[in-house]
């Protein structure tokens, strides 16, 4: 019980929110990505030459997920250790407390580095939410399409154009979908689970934000106990 008092358990969430959400983020996005590029290839472009570009740019953020996933975890790590060692129970638990200068300015840091992470978080989480609307989008599109059936004229008319969301150039042949060949895509295993990976990551994203912003939270009170113990102690410099 005296071991299990010393537990940061909202660090602790947060650390196996994070993950949960990096892995599905990260997972999911990477997958997605590959699936539209094959998804762009097979119905919105015939030449390479239309399409390498965007195949350029879904590789470079494929790396940039490899990343994202590496440093994340090593940073849900550190916080989760910072977590354990500014915890006021752990402290009372294991030992005299003693606030010194160097504790002070790593969990400051920590709050100052989750806060930036949490704002630029929010602006991917932002940016993973276009990919699903253009899904959504399409969708509508097809479902539009299946109750106008027997009206051909009308069908035609309704379109899915990938260079309007400057997927493709827009000299690219054909570049969009219309009537029943859109409403044949959307009935494809590829474009059901590209669309289902992206939404998987956008929810990814959420509860990486989530646990960014619960880890500030954490973080902030840590600090503020670490301040408030200080003066009561005897503190020390590193």
């Amino acid at each position: 019980m005296r071991c299990l008092g010393g537990v940061p358990y909202c660090s602790l969430i947060a650390t196996l929110l994070c993950f949960s959400g990096i892995a599905l983020f990260c997972g999911c996005g990477h997958q997605a990505l590959t699936e539209t590029e094959r998804l762009i290839e097979t119905y919105f472009a015939r030449n390479l030459q239309e399409y390498i570009t965007l195949a350029y740019v879904i590789q470079y953020f494929q790396y940039v997920i490899y990343g994202l996933a590496s440093f994340f975890f090593l940073y849900c790590i550190a916080l989760l250790a910072e977590g354990f060692y500014t915890t006021n129970v752990a402290k009372q638990t294991f030992g005299e407390f003693r606030s010194t200068m160097c504790g002070r300015c790593l969990s400051s840091s920590f709050i100052v580095m989750t806060y930036v992470l949490a704002v630029l978080w929010l602006l991917v989480f932002a940016f993973s939410a276009l990919p699903v609307y253009f899904f959504y989008n399409m969708e509508a599109t097809c479902r539009v399409v299946d109750i106008l059936t027997e009206t051909p004229a009308s069908i035609n008319q309704l379109c899915v154009d990938a260079r309007q969301y400057g997927l493709l150039p827009w000299n690219a042949i054909p570049g969009k979908a219309c009537g029943m060949t859109l409403s044949n895509i959307c009935r494809t295993r590829e474009y059901q689970t590209t669309y289902n990976l992206y939404i998987a990551a956008f929810a990814g994203a959420g509860v990486t934000l989530l646990a960014l912003l619960t880890y500030t939270v954490s973080s902030t009170y840590n600090f503020a106990v670490l301040r408030y113990l200080g003066r009561k102690g005897i503190g020390g410099r590193c």
